[in-house]
């Protein structure tokens, strides 16, 4: 029997609409400000550290081969299947600038709406979607996370 922290789970996948809707808003009303500038850094490093967190709950959770790095997190929850690999590339370029937003932050464009902006709300919700159905595929007699 696997025990999977479905609620430290749960409570990252519920970051997911916010974190979205903040990414969407940044990148439809652009400007280039300081303000937005960190606001985006932000967000998009909350976006990597829900991806990075979840996979690695479910890794320890399901007995996952050990991660050697995020991107390594992203590639064995995929091959897991906990989302589709339809996202996996975006996913890993996601968590790819992990580096360069926590480690080399003073070295970020932040008067530039980096193009993960645009493109990551909807496959940030795809892959919390997909996740909580991973879940009750692998745990059907558990309590079900899509009522999180």
């Amino acid at each position: 029997m696997y025990y999977v922290n479905k609620e430290q789970i749960a409570v990252r996948l519920n970051s997911i609409p916010d974190i979205a809707s903040a990414l969407e808003q940044l990148s439809a009303n652009w400007q280039g400000s300081l303000l937005e500038g960190l606001a985006q850094e932000r967000a998009l490093h909350l976006a990597i550290e829900t991806v990075t967190d979840v996979g690695s709950y479910l890794i320890d959770g399901f007995i996952l081969r050990d991660a050697s790095s995020y991107e390594d997190i992203v590639e064995i929850a995929g091959e897991a299947e906990a989302f589709p690999s339809s996202i996996q590339p975006l996913l890993i370029e996601l968590v790819k600038l992990r580096k360069p937003l926590v480690q080399e932050y003073y070295g970020w464009q932040r008067s530039e709406l980096h193009s993960m902006t645009r493109d990551l709300p909807d496959q940030l919700r795809l892959f919390g979607e997909s996740v909580k159905q991973y879940l009750a595929r692998e745990l059907p007699d558990e309590s079900d996370l899509r009522k999180s």
